[in-house]
């Protein structure tokens, strides 16, 4: 269960950080108000999380996949330049997040 309150967790951090783009600096009333309340969600599912799973992997693979996901939705959605540094710099992300996950020997 811990590891679904983290993947839960990734996709409001993910959700908020995209409204956050979509409020345009906080103008628009809709997305700011998803992206407070996405947020507050995304802190109470990794404090669930963190019940049982080290603070290291949580924090790494919470950052970790919401960074290479709220890139991967910058560039497929609000078209920002893509470069061979940022997509090997994306996969190094998710390099180390499959690595921190495995280090894990429980759960």
């Amino acid at each position: 269960m811990h590891w679904l309150h983290l993947a839960i967790a990734i996709v409001f951090e993910i959700v908020g950080t995209t409204c956050m783009k979509l409020s345009d600096g906080l103008t628009k009333l809709v997305p700011v108000v998803v992206m407070f309340t996405c947020f507050a969600l995304a802190f109470v599912f990794n404090a669930l999380a963190l019940r049982v799973l080290d603070l290291s992997i949580t924090y790494a693979i919470w950052s970790g996949v919401g960074t290479a996901a709220t890139a991967a939705i910058g560039i497929l959605f609000f078209k920002e330049p893509v470069t061979a540094l940022k997509l090997g710099s994306i996969a190094l992300i998710v390099v180390g997040v499959v690595g921190l996950r495995f280090s894990f020997n429980s759960g």
